[in-house]
């Protein structure tokens, strides 16, 4: 079971994360969101990440150009690349087998739409009009849906140390997401939550 903590802000938290046994952190580079990192804040965050420990950085964009995206990747050199926005499967082809698309599921219809991208694994996200982070689950029924397509998915949305394995139980995934489940304002991870929620996540299979 892969764990993601997403919107890392401090290099601290990111230790933690690690420390607390998450597989992957997740990095926010859209400058609308209320755990957006600077490139420079982005870079002390994934160093002290590496240094913690055998981790996966992920840089999260949303709605960037190619050329951004090449930008921050050269300066942090990102294990995987979130795409978090309206890309199209044409924007995506240009980071071909380091990008994970996130989806926001709302109809069985939307399930189709995981057919449409090259890549390997997807996010299933609760629609927001901010682009995740809102703390809302979404239809676990409709991401057990796009688990059974044989698509490795992350679920995100809402997830916390109290519902992961029940959501885990439910849907089945390669991986789980969190970010405000494991804070105590947007952008400040809390260590024992990290740490709670990793327990409950890898013991829930």
């Amino acid at each position: 079971m892969i764990v993601k903590v997403c919107g890392i802000t401090r290099p601290e938290d990111a230790v933690a994360a690690v420390r607390a046994g998450a597989d992957w952190i997740g990095i926010n580079f859209w400058p609308k969101s209320s755990r957006f990192c600077t490139d420079s804040l982005g870079c002390l965050v994934a160093d002290a990440a590496r240094r913690a420990g055998e981790v996966d950085v992920v840089g999260v964009f949303v709605n960037a150009t190619p050329a951004r995206i090449r930008e921050v990747d050269a300066t942090i050199g990102f294990d995987r690349i979130q795409l978090h926005g309206d890309e199209t499967p044409a924007d995506c082809a240009a980071f071909a087998g380091r990008y994970m698309k996130a989806i926001s599921m709302t109809t069985p219809s939307d399930i189709g739409r995981l057919s449409e991208y090259d890549c390997d694994v997807f996010l299933v996200d609760t629609p927001t009009q901010g682009y995740g982070g809102s703390g809302r689950t979404g239809d676990w029924g409709l991401a057990a849906e796009a688990t059974a397509t044989g698509r490795l998915v992350v679920l995100a949305g809402g997830l916390t140390p109290g519902n992961v394995a029940k959501a885990i139980r439910t849907v089945q995934p390669y991986g789980v997401d969190v970010a405000s489940g494991v804070e105590y304002e947007p952008g400040m991870k809390e260590a024992r939550a990290m740490a709670r929620f990793v327990e409950a996540a890898k013991a829930a299979l």
